[in-house]
């Protein structure tokens, strides 16, 4: 019998405390705990690496050196152990390419169904196209006029890699004198070089004939022409290529050709619908929709600046002389089309805005250096696209490029797609038309087309061939509906998708695959989700574990601990404090153990209350007017100063376009100078009230290993400075640079600081070794002699920021910082511990506790998106600590948020929907909690009154 569990014994792997445990095959099991306690050291590092491992080494040692082999985790022994697919939240692409119908391959269905079903129509006129018969083309050649020369060419080869040799001695064979390959004419008996790994065109030159009209001469040369083109049809299996000497190729199709117009549609093939392909691609955007182009309101540094005062700043960055010559060309413009200079752009009208961007219609006189000549102005955007194609600077281009934005391909209209692809229509839409739906519409469309709703637009043999595409398509839509993304486009890019959408549509195609006998490991798949489309998620990983697979879930969710078979708890701390195993069992025996805290939280024993006063702020509001942006719905929306507010409402309600691209975006401009592009709303009224906008989002706080929370957070800089006065240090002449790992003097010179040396192995994985001479320090010996209360910088960089926080306690400067560490939960990190290794939660931690140890205006916006992911029950309470006393201090401090506890304790809610994407995009709900309990409208209020009724009883019972 297979085993039922899978045995642990002796994990030791970052924090785990040599833990040894049985975990149940088949069972829905959640491992959970404080941040930091070891739970993903268990389920990442520990089960999926061993598994991923064991699979590797299995294969060929040829198959292994394409694959990334993982080191032995450190574990006495796994038994029951599965192959294991991780399903995390680093897997989404930043490919530009890559959309969420790709990413699921629906798209790919979608393909196909179009190539097979579709009904092509001319990309001119918009007619229906049909076959064309051997006579018709015969009639259309005809029409040449006379004496036209022309070849009969039967494109054997189109757009395919490879040597073909043996296509051109059969050639041969059938009696074949010539073949037009990649555009140039070769006799076949001479030899043809191809590239194997370059795409090739090879077309049969059939016959070479000169259109005669009116003569017997000319009847006898419709008959051949004809032969001509029924022998090229058969032998490029229904197309032919009329090559008219010294004019156009005329292609022609027994299958797609436009009866008015003439224009003529290959065979539709999945790859006719590619942007990834060139035979799909628009071939001005290449694909991708979109394009950089210099945009006016980048270019223009503020509309509120005069030209003279420098409006035109990136005229004014061309070097000197570049620069002078391209000013007083301008000032000829304005001279001539009486564009005043020194009044504010913003002033100016539309008509001579537009000569200034795009050039105008005459030549100006110029006068520069004393001489006077005429050129034509041709706008700035001209100017600086030409300094862009032209230069060889990469500085330069990235400068430029400060001045750019992405837009609409001026060809597609950002369809990607060429106009013959999307003039193929099924039930009337075309591929770009299904794919701009919503996953929900898509699905209802797709239901519509597989009869599902009593009638199908699809012919009887249409229906046939499509039944098993619409089933693929059908299923893969539902699994997304089922995890709750049914708000998102299929064209919505990949690289947009928040890190728990990525994750779910990954989880998505897993339960598409029907594996069973696997390990599943879900690295919080409730991140970004909503109350009320949890059920849906559950039910989700509750089918993946039906189908006979073991789901493993680090999660602090509670409904989720709640639906789950099995629990593990890692404690009692975190960091050096936590590795080991406090309970496991059923939700109950959690419930139970006196040594749990995830078990004193779902118990009640412990809660976060709600705050006994909600703020009344300090009376002053900002106010954004026509938000419009994706699925807005041109709302204005309050946001009162001096509180802490949430930004609440189901996923894709509308809440990020809100915050981060239209009223972060804004300010960032306001206040840095920022050149990325606020999203669509008339204005933001308020500003002046404030002096700083903070956005504390969850991306790395460095690249680089290089990069820790003690330089990140300057604590670095001060400890620096202490090691300079040790007097040994003073003795020697050393400064704080010589304590710096980064720069020569202090740091280790055969590692450049890095304190591991990198060793390239071929086909096996790049090895990380110690560094011999300063083994693992990063510092050389010199600098490791200067201690400070018997502790070299290096092992200070080891040091706990709660372990660190006690050893500096008598230096207020460096204990203030690391006091602000530890109050955001984050005393078990290391001072020197790189960014690379952090979490999302923790970067975003590091960031909060940086901001919140510099001193408070009052007048400070502290934007958060969803702070609370990875934190548990008792992190988030620490994390609201934080948050209460950055808002004491005056200033404001705006959260979107899904975790009720947070919502309960904020003073002001505001709720967007009803529902995600084009249901979205409204204010539902403003005010307290309280407030927006009682509105019947907002799901989030539903379940927000539970939760406030509950913290009243048991202020009652307390």
């Amino acid at each position: 019998m297979p085993p039922d569990k899978i045995s642990i014994r002796g994990a030791r792997e970052h924090n785990l405390k040599n833990i040894s445990l049985d975990i149940p095959r088949d069972k829905l099991v959640v491992l959970t705990g404080l941040s930091g306690s070891g739970k993903s050291s268990l389920a990442f590092d520990t089960i999926y690496a061993e598994g991923q491992r064991r699979y590797v080494e299995s294969l060929s040692a040829y198959a292994r050196q394409f694959l990334g082999q993982m080191e032995k985790p450190d574990v006495d022994l796994i038994e029951g152990l599965s192959p294991a697919i991780s399903i995390d939240q680093k897997g989404t692409t930043r490919n530009p390419r890559s959309t969420v119908g790709t990413v699921t391959e629906i798209y790919d269905y979608l393909r196909l169904l179009f190539a097979r079903v579709g009904h092509p129509h001319c990309p001119n006129c918009g007619r229906e196209i049909s076959g064309q018969t051997v006579e018709e083309i015969t009639d259309a050649v005809l029409r040449l006029p006379n004496g036209t020369r022309l070849m009969i060419l039967a494109p054997v080869v189109r757009g395919r890699k490879g040597e073909y040799s043996s296509l051109f001695a059969d050639l041969m064979k059938k009696g074949f004198v010539r073949a037009r390959v990649d555009g140039q004419i070769h006799n076949l008996d001479e030899p043809i070089q191809l590239e194997r790994y370059k795409s090739h065109t090879i077309e049969v030159v059939v016959d070479r004939i000169v259109i005669r009209h009116g003569d017997e001469e000319g009847s006898s040369e419709r008959q051949r022409l004809a032969d001509s083109i029924e022998t090229a049809l058969r032998l490029a299996e229904g197309l032919v290529v009329v090559s008219v000497i010294d004019g156009e190729d005329m292609l022609f199709s027994e299958n797609n050709a436009c009866p008015v117009c003439g224009i003529s549609v290959g065979v539709l093939e999945p790859r006719t619908f590619s942007f990834n392909s060139p035979h799909g691609a628009c071939p001005e955007c290449t694909g991708l929709g979109s394009m950089l182009e210099f945009d006016p309101e980048l270019i223009i540094k503020s509309p509120d600046t005069s030209i003279i005062d420098g409006a035109l700043e990136p005229l004014t960055k061309m070097g000197q002389n570049t620069s002078a010559y391209y000013m007083d060309v301008v000032t000829a413009v304005c001279e001539q089309y009486s564009i005043p200079m020194d009044v504010p752009v913003s002033q100016l009208t539309e008509d001579k805005l537009k000569i200034l961007m795009y050039g105008a219609p005459d030549p100006v006189i110029v006068r520069h250096h004393r001489r006077r000549f005429e050129v034509k102005f041709d706008g700035v955007v001209s100017i600086l696209r030409k300094r862009y194609k032209e230069t060889g600077s990469d500085y330069i281009r990235q400068e430029l490029e400060r001045y750019m934005s992405n837009r609409p391909c001026p060809v597609c209209k950002g369809a990607r797609l060429k106009p013959e692809a999307l003039a193929v229509t099924v039930a009337g839409k075309n591929i770009v038309q299904i794919t701009a739906m919503s996953i929900r519409e898509a699905l209802a469309f797709i239901q519509y087309l597989s009869g599902h709703t009593g009638e199908t637009p699809l012919t009887k043999r249409e229906s046939l061939i499509a039944a098993p595409i619409l089933k693929e398509i059908r299923e893969r839509l539902g699994f997304l509906v089922d995890v709750g993304l049914d708000y998102l486009t299929l064209d919505r890019s990949a690289n947009t998708l928040a890190g728990g959408e990525a994750q779910r549509i990954r989880l998505a195609t897993q339960i598409g695959s029907s594996l069973m006998g696997v390990i599943y490991i879900l690295d919080e798949p409730s991140i970004g989700l909503h109350q009320r489309d949890n059920t849906r998620l559950i039910n989700t990983l509750i089918k993946l574990r039906d189908l006979g697979n073991t789901v493993l879930v680090v999660e602090h969710d509670e409904d989720t601990m709640r639906a789950a078979d099995w629990i593990v708890d890692l404690g009692p701390g975190a960091g050096e404090h936590g590795g080991e195993v406090i309970a496991q069992g059923t939700v109950e025996d959690i419930e139970r153990s006196e040594k749990s805290i995830t078990g004193a939280y779902l118990s009640g024993r412990k809660s976060i209350r709600v705050p006994s006063r909600r703020r009344e702020g300090n009376g002053k509001f900002l106010r954004i007017v026509g938000a419009r942006e994706n699925n807005l719905k041109n709302i204005d929306v309050e946001i009162p100063l001096g509180k802490f507010i949430c930004v609440t409402g189901v996923s894709g309600s509308g809440k990020s376009t809100l915050v981060n691209d239209i009223l972060y975006r804004r300010l960032a401009q306001e206040f840095y100078g920022s050149k990325d592009k606020p999203g669509d709303h008339d204005r933001i009224e308020g500003i002046h009230y404030l002096d700083k906008v903070i956005d504390i989002d969850q991306s790395p706080i460095g690249r680089t290993p290089r990069s820790n929370p003690a330089t990140y957070t300057g604590v670095f800089t001060y400890i620096r400075e202490v090691f300079s006065k040790v007097p040994e240090a003073r003795a020697r002449g050393y400064q704080p640079g010589r304590f710096s790992f980064n720069v020569k003097g202090g740091r280790c010179e055969a590692c450049k600081g890095e304190g591991i040396i990198q060793i390239e192995m071929q086909f096996l994985p790049d090895v990380y070794v110690p560094c011999e001479v300063c083994h693992g320090k990063r510092y050389n010996r010199e600098a490791l002699e200067i201690k400070y209360k018997g502790y070299s910088i290096a092992d200070v960089l080891e040091m706990t920021a709660e372990h660190a926080m006690e050893f500096f306690e008598n230096i207020p400067a460096i204990r203030n910082k690391l006091e602000t560490l530890c109050a955001v939960g984050l005393g078990y990190i290391k001072l020197g511990q790189p960014a690379t290794t952090l979490s999302g939660g923790e970067a975003q931690r590091v960031k909060l506790a940086t901001e919140l140890s510099k001193r408070a205006t009052g007048k400070t916006l502290y934007i958060l998106d969803e702070p609370t992911t990875g934190l548990h029950f008792a992190d988030v309470d620490k994390l609201l600590n934080v948050l209460q006393r950055l808002t004491d201090a005056g200033n404001t401090v705006l959260v979107i948020e899904h975790n009720l506890d947070v919502i309960k304790c904020a003073d002001w809610i505001i709720d967007l929907g009803p529902e995600g994407g084009e249901g979205g995009g409204q204010v539902i709900a403003q005010g307290t909690p309280e407030d927006v309990a009682m509105c019947e409208h907002s799901y989030t209020g539903q379940y927000l009154r539970p939760m406030l009724e509950r913290d009243l009883e048991l202020r009652a019972v307390s």
